[in-house]
């Protein structure tokens, strides 16, 4: 693996930080706090969620019919990436069921 590589994940690793802690918006997010559409941001990290996982099928796909243009660093590493922003959508939606069930519970 080389240095290139290195810093690209670490860059990815960053961004995933800051998109998970709130500190990182989305565009829309940014003209308008008005105009945010939960949903839109909700479907666009699924989407990404989905894509990540797709990305790493095909690798491994690759991988496993023996293409000369893939290796297991590469599969290993798409993997992970797709674990990690799979359980990382887990977690949201556990805190937002737990969030609902908290705001049903409320009386009025």
């Amino acid at each position: 693996m080389d240095k290139s590589n290195i810093n690209q994940i670490l860059t990815q690793l960053r961004l995933t930080s800051d998109a998970i802690s709130g500190s990182l918006r989305p565009d829309n997010a940014q003209l308008n706090p008005k105009e945010v559409d939960f949903s839109n941001i909700l479907r666009s990290a699924v989407d990404q969620v989905n894509a990540t996982q797709q990305t790493a099928g095909q690798l491994s796909q690759e991988f496993m019919k023996g293409g000369s243009d893939t290796n297991l660093h590469d599969v290993m590493i798409s993997l992970q990436k797709a674990n990690i922003s799979f359980q990382s959508m887990i977690q949201i939606r556990n805190r937002l069921v737990t969030a609902y069930q908290e705001i049903m519970n409320m009386q009025v």
